[in-house]
């Protein structure tokens, strides 16, 4: 098989692992507005902890590099939901508030997918062995991504399969990505730490301005804080001996 291809199939991998995540949400029927505070929680944790991980990786590459590109990445964020703010935004049935946070973690994720796409394009660089680590690596790291936007979609009235999808979406710029890393080792390479520091700041950043003010309103803030901790360890601590 063309390495090439190859690549492509082993970015793909990683990009449907992203869907599992939404299958949890198989077992739950209807949302009450204070589980869809408890579900923004955990996936505020979840984020959370992926930048953790994000951040640590990027200064390993190129520290002020990665400190520019979580400066770009707030600074995207705040420019996106000042456009969709003054814009009547419709994501199928949810609301103009639900459809805005919506598209944010839906551009959030995709745009965090870069790095990820490339990592493992550049990976296959350090031989078969080093590809299957990195490949599998992102993939199981993906599920609990794939979690948390389902934990922020589902309680919108979007259905399982439309979470998967989505999901899935989010992750399609790591085959997109793969290939041409693969290519252009050193040039990609270059640029990884501003890609990773750009999705850590804009996922953080979504945190604070969309996802945890909600939960706080519909749920008590030491139960919100809890779980936000619970799932933020958890993702560190995942993330840690993966």
């Amino acid at each position: 098989m063309h390495p090439v291809i190859l690549v492509f199939i082993y970015g793909s991998l990683t990009a449907l692992a992203t869907g599992i995540g939404a299958l949890p949400f198989l077992f739950v029927r209807t949302i009450s507005p204070r589980g869809v505070a408890y579900a923004n929680a955990i996936a505020s944790g979840l984020m959370l902890g992926a930048c953790f991980g994000l951040l640590l990786e990027g200064t390993e590459s190129g520290t002020w590099g990665t400190i520019i590109g979580a400066n770009l990445g707030v600074l995207f964020i705040l420019a996106t939901q000042r456009i969709l703010e003054h814009h009547n935004v419709h994501f199928g049935s949810i609301g103009r508030g639900g459809s805005r946070r919506t598209l944010l973690m839906i551009v959030v994720m995709t745009v965090h997918s870069f790095s990820e796409g490339v990592a493992v394009g550049t990976s296959f660089g350090g031989g078969m062995s080093l590809a299957v680590l990195i490949t599998a690596s992102i993939a199981v790291h993906n599920i609990p991504e794939g979690l948390a936007i389902s934990a922020v979609l589902r309680p919108q009235g979007v259905s399982v399969a439309g979470c998967a999808g989505w999901s899935i979406f989010s992750s399609l710029p790591q085959p997109l990505m793969a290939v041409p890393a693969y290519l252009l080792v050193d040039t990609f390479t270059t640029f990884l730490p501003y890609g990773i520091g750009f999705a850590a700041g804009a996922m953080v950043l979504m945190v604070f301005l969309e996802l945890l003010p909600e939960a706080y309103q519909r749920a008590r803030k030491p139960r919100v804080a809890l779980l936000v901790s619970i799932s933020l360890a958890g993702m560190i601590v995942f993330q840690r001996f993966l």
